[in-house]
């Protein structure tokens, strides 16, 4: 079963879990993204911790996490030009990006710029040279 960051009450990082959950089925217009990156705001850390209860109360349990970078694994009906495979940035309205998949609305996805691919490595830019991407022991930049 696929896993997912849940909070059941208020407070800091120490009432984060990790469990399991159902795979989701997207409906019409949306893509289930399997994550592979996900950040948190300040924001988001200030709503687990309750101090936003009064302007976004929260229904528990709660997931954690809105921006999210992943590869499509399933579109739905009218799911646009989104098909398995393709790599996607995006965000999404409820709080769940911290799992390894995610419903997304498809107008809240775009494929990543076209320097690096997700994972890291290298691809080509122009001039035929190839860029290092993120993580793999380079600085980056045109290689």
């Amino acid at each position: 079963m696929p896993q997912a960051v849940r909070f059941g009450q208020y407070g800091g990082t120490d009432v984060l879990q990790v469990v399991e959950v159902s795979r989701p089925v997207p409906g019409r217009g949306q893509v289930l993204v399997e994550v592979k990156a996900a950040g948190i705001n300040p924001g988001e850390a200030k709503i687990r911790s309750g101090a936003l209860a009064a302007l976004w109360p929260t229904t528990f349990p709660s997931g954690e996490g809105s921006d999210l970078a992943g590869v499509v694994a399933e579109a739905g009906e009218d799911a646009g030009e989104f098909t398995v495979g393709d790599e996607v940035i995006g965000f999404t309205d409820n709080r769940a990006s911290h799992a390894e998949f995610v419903l997304v609305e498809a107008e809240n996805l775009v494929p990543p710029p076209g320097t690096c691919p997700l994972g890291g490595g290298r691809r080509p830019v122009r001039g035929g040279r190839d860029r290092l991407c993120g993580g793999t022991g380079g600085s980056g930049g045109p290689g």
